[in-house]
């Protein structure tokens, strides 16, 4: 025998381990340990100006600083990367390449006209039923906030975290990572839009009203569809973000006619 090789050959590499998607039970865990990463994240910074704030540290001072605008503003840019730290770790024990799993990919424009087209169409649907029954357009939540922001001179912060950084952060979680997983389960498509459709209306509870959490519900309805139809993340990203800064200018316009 003249020669070391094998008869068989080279060996042949192991294959590498397939790409999975986390299903029901492991995106239900998952979700709560990035909401719990977004509340620990926005929690952390509200502590840190509590604190330096100063005595007296009694209930008064923590609803005052919990309810600034500048505080509230930075609380949800810092939710972000929170929640984009965690979201990394899950995706990467699954093996599947990031923008992939959260279908982070262009789309047509005949889907962003489509998304755009319906979610105005639905945002001026409540506005009429918001008037026909006498209710007001903006809620009292976000008036008190704009106002905070204003005082502080931070207006430009509060309008970019809530139309770029809440946008992005919501729907990676939601429409990206929670979609994704529970629409691949034993709950399919649907279910896994009106489930995830559920979980970001209990985000907003700072609305704690029937009205406005049935338009919530409705437009996360409209998103979760467009989700499914394009499958791109980043429509729903942009069409939330739209519809967070026409809210925001709205409720901008209407503090000022008071």
């Amino acid at each position: 025998m003249g020669s070391l090789e094998s008869p068989a050959g080279p060996a042949t590499p192991l294959p590498a381990p397939a790409p999975k998607i986390w299903k029901f039970w492991g995106t239900t865990l998952w979700g709560a340990l990035i909401f719990a990463a977004m509340f620990a994240g926005q929690f952390l910074l509200v502590a840190g100006f509590f604190v330096a704030k100063g005595p007296p540290f009694d209930f008064g001072s923590i609803k005052t600083v919990a309810g600034s605008g500048t505080v509230i503003s930075l609380s949800v840019i810092m939710g972000l990367p929170a929640v984009v730290a965690v979201l990394w770790l899950a995706i990467r024990l699954s093996g599947t390449p990031f923008a992939e799993y959260l279908a982070l990919r262009r789309t047509s424009w005949t889907n962003l006209a489509i998304g755009i087209v319906a979610l105005i169409a639905l945002v001026i649907g409540w506005d009429i039923v918001s008037r026909a029954i006498g209710r007001e357009i903006a809620p009292g939540f976000m008036v008190d906030v704009l106002k905070s922001a204003q005082a502080d001179g931070a207006l430009w912060l509060l309008v970019i975290a809530f139309s770029v950084a809440a946008p992005v952060t919501e729907e990676l979680m939601v429409r990206g990572f929670l979609y994704r997983g529970w629409s691949e389960s034993f709950l399919g498509t649907t279910g896994a839009i009106v489930l995830s459709s559920l979980v970001w209306t209990a985000m907003h509870a700072q609305y704690y009203d029937w009205f406005p959490f049935s338009e919530v519900m409705s437009i996360g309805l409209l998103l979760g569809y467009m989700r499914y139809r394009s499958r791109s993340t980043w429509l729903t990203i942009i069409m939330h973000g739209l519809n967070n800064f026409a809210a925001t200018a709205q409720t901008i316009w209407l503090a000022g006619q008071h």
